[in-house]
């Protein structure tokens, strides 16, 4: 499968989809699916998080299948101090966002996603992306195979864990 996905560049024309995506990647309890995409979309700490997107210096990618179906996204975006997200590290490190849609899980999209992102961060000499995760998700996984670790600023008991990768 893996073979056979296209990643290029997210355009403007993708931002529908990378809503979709947004909601497959935060709607990771029941309780968030259960609001349905216009609701769980529409609360803040969500929305936050593509709002504005394609301002100077946000970056993604999207995954295409062999017949150019739309099957996952990642994107990065900086954030400042006082509007940081939940993966939030600092102003000077991007946070990143992905999801593959469901029947596509567990096929190396994800994967592959996560390795272009990183060499476009790489290749514009960022420090480190960091992102926000739920302890229980299996993509955490994922994350530490490429690098990424706790960045120690999550409370212990909260569901979710920031992790960082230094590049």
């Amino acid at each position: 499968m893996s073979e056979s996905v296209k990643i290029r560049p997210a355009i403007r024309d993708d931002l529908p989809f990378l809503w979709e995506m947004l909601f497959e990647a935060a709607a990771v309890n029941a309780q968030i699916r259960e609001m349905g995409i216009e609701k769980a979309l529409a609360l803040p700490a969500i929305f936050h998080i593509l709002n504005n997107f394609g301002k100077r210096g946000d970056f993604g990618f999207v995954a295409e299948s062999a017949d150019k179906e739309l099957i996952g996204a990642i994107w990065a975006r900086f954030y400042p101090e006082e509007d940081k997200g939940y993966g939030f590290v600092s102003a000077e490190i991007p946070e990143l966002a992905i999801a593959v849609v469901p029947e596509f899980r567990g096929h190396g999209v994800g994967e592959k996603l996560l390795e272009r992102l990183i060499r476009a961060a790489i290749d514009s000499n960022f420090p480190g992306l960091s992102l926000s995760v739920d302890r229980n998700n299996p993509a955490v996984r994922l994350y530490e195979r490429f690098g990424f670790a706790d960045a120690g600023i999550s409370d212990r008991n909260d569901s979710s864990v920031t992790m960082v990768l230094w590049l």
